[in-house]
């Protein structure tokens, strides 16, 4: 929680607080259905991509459900998107697993080689994996313990300008040690009151800070790291260990490093692991993108020639493996598989068959239509012309899209993607762009705080690219 947020929370009496918003339904209670309509706010069309994922995290939750002995016969049913870039695949991943709250990392599949070559190691992922899902429960035990972690910060901090009174000798009247403590105390519920107004911010104080030691080799192990038993970064800085060092610093700078000294005080990194480790093997989501880029039988020679051996380490990864990471041993058996490719150059069945017959689930997205990007401009909950709008309603100019403007830029869109490479919802990006341009160039000097986008102003900004296509393949 931030300073201000903390003074929003100290209400005077008499006041009441507003009213929170009502947090979503939780993941045991989303229904297929229901997960479906919460990726319409995002995804345009793809019905069938949405009815399947949506039927995969359905099937998660019933199988918590069973005895555990059976629960542990049940694997999850790993799914294989084709479709062209840009239709959504990777968004469909992104969106279903932050509505689970499931650890998610996203690999490209052409990033890895086989075993003997140089590039990553296909067991990477799933450690990165891990090291997400460390993140996210990082994160739950802070807002826990985050509290806590204020009030005793902010009792370093009084300590730090009101040093503790050393016991005296004993006196008697007003200079008594009972009346100097109590002095004292009265002193400190005042500094109290004035950090909390903001009035102590910029006084400045020293505090004492841990630097690491950094030895000058550990740049170099940074790359390498992730492949070895033994993580040497970790060795290494118990070996140097923290030096301590005393530094001057804001009372605002000070807080703020105290919450995160306590934060990390409190939390039991211990428990931290065992809770990521076991949610990222039960509700993991790894997305594989661009698979089809090493699909293909070998052919003996050439620069494709480890592509078959990248299939070959991704197939004990997909059927349930143990993986060793610098937080203990790792099993892959119920880590859900979103594999996605466009297959333009080749098919599913190029795949070997083994690695074809762990993703059981296929499902095939449709290109974008012109009306699919009207829609996309407009309905989701981070439309393009939201984005915009918001964007420049911060120099205070308002933007206002005309429903024919709208049309015509789906409708360049589309014309650009037939001519050219068809890259989906991306060219949305590259044409409003382009349109903007000047009006974004010139918002803090406008003199007309609104802006009408019509469609003359889009044919005027983009009709003679458009019609040029040397040049659209360049500009668009």
């Amino acid at each position: 929680m931030s300073k201000s947020e903390k003074e929003r929370v100290l209400l005077m009496p008499g006041q009441t607080a507003e009213a929170e918003p009502q947090p979503p339904p939780s993941f045991d209670e989303l229904t297929p259905r229901q997960i479906v309509a919460e990726l319409d706010k995002y995804i345009i069309g793809q019905q069938a991509a949405k009815r399947a994922v949506a039927i995969a995290l359905r099937n998660r939750v019933r199988r918590q459900k069973l005895p555990p002995e059976l629960a542990e016969e049940i694997l999850p049913k790993n799914i294989l998107m084709i479709g062209p870039t840009g239709v959504g695949k990777t968004e469909i991943a992104r969106r279903l697993a932050r509505l689970a709250g499931c650890p998610f990392v996203k690999v490209e599949a052409s990033k890895y080689t086989e075993v003997g070559y140089v590039g990553r190691d296909v067991e990477s992922m799933v450690r990165d994996l891990v090291e997400v899902a460390i993140e996210m429960v990082r994160e739950e035990k802070l807002d826990e313990v985050a509290e806590r972690a204020e009030q005793a910060a902010e009792e370093r901090l009084l300590d730090l300008l009101l040093p503790v009174m050393p016991p005296s000798i004993e006196l008697t009247g007003p200079h008594s040690e009972a009346a100097q403590r109590e002095q004292a105390s009265r002193t400190r519920e005042k500094l109290r009151a004035q950090f909390r107004e903001g009035k102590l911010d910029n006084r400045i104080v020293e505090l004492e800070v841990r630097e690491r030691s950094v030895p000058a080799f550990e740049i170099i192990t940074n790359q390498g790291v992730e492949e070895m038993d033994i993580n040497i970064k970790e060795m290494m800085s118990g070996f140097f260990g923290q030096v301590k060092k005393k530094r001057k610093m804001t009372v605002a700078d000070a807080y703020d490093y105290l919450i995160q000294e306590e934060e990390n005080r409190l939390i039991d990194m211990d428990q931290v692991t065992r809770i990521a480790v076991e949610r990222a093997e039960q509700m993991g989501i790894i997305f594989i993108d661009e698979i089809d880029k090493i699909a293909g039988r070998e052919s003996g020679h050439g620069p494709d020639v480890s592509r078959e051996g990248v299939q070959r380490d991704i197939l004990p990864i997909v059927e349930g493996t143990t993986v060793n990471t610098r937080y203990g041993m790792v099993r892959t058996d119920h880590i859900l598989f979103i594999a996605a490719g466009a297959f333009h150059v080749s098919k599913p069945s190029d795949l070997i068959p083994e690695l074809q017959g762990r993703f059981p689930i296929r499902v095939e997205l449709d290109s974008l239509t012109e009306e699919d990007f009207i829609r996309i401009l407009t309905e989701p909950k981070n439309a393009l012309i939201k984005q915009y709008t918001a964007l420049l309603e911060t120099e205070g100019v308002r933007l206002q899209f005309t429903d024919d403007a709208i049309a015509a830029i789906a409708h360049f869109a589309a014309q650009v993607n037939a001519q050219t490479e068809n890259i989906g919802a991306r060219r949305l990006h590259t044409i409003l762009e382009k349109l903007l341009d000047e009006v974004s160039f010139e918002a803090p000097e406008l003199r007309r705080r609104t802006f009408k986008v019509d469609e003359a102003y889009v044919r005027k900004q983009l009709a003679d690219i458009v019609k040029d296509q040397d040049l659209s393949r360049y500009i668009l």
